[in-house]
């Protein structure tokens, strides 16, 4: 299974694993799974870091393979799925995450709830 992965996913995932139902811990340590870091993720996390909401102090593209993880470049085909997208949810990376996942025919892995007012995979 290719699965794209939700910002605090990834987060609990390096840092806080027992954060994770164990559901999620199962499908990101299943060896036949993909799992996907996308650069919106890279991207919130920078902001979030700038912002000094959020403290990263380590190189998240780095931490991301050393796990096991894939990057994932959002495209601009990514993009295009926004227009049409319903405003169940307006956080602007939750929705491209969830645009990159239906695109590209990804699982999207996250705790959200409002996710599952969208048409996408969600585990």
């Amino acid at each position: 299974m290719k699965i794209l992965i939700d910002t605090h996913i990834f987060l609990w995932a390096i840092a806080q694993p027992h954060k994770l139902s164990k559901n999620h811990k199962e499908e990101l340590e299943r060896l036949s799974n993909i799992i996907y870091v996308s650069s919106v993720t890279i991207t919130e996390l920078m902001i979030k870091s700038s912002l000094g909401k959020l403290k990263i102090d380590f190189d998240p593209i780095s931490v991301a393979k050393e796990s096991g993880f894939e990057p994932l470049d959002f495209s601009c085909e990514d993009a295009l799925k926004l227009k049409d997208m319903p405003f169940h949810h307006k956080d602007p990376f939750d929705r491209m995450l969830i645009s990159q996942a239906t695109n590209q025919k990804l699982y999207l892995m996250s705790n959200h709830c409002k996710f599952r007012l969208y048409d996408c995979k969600l585990i």
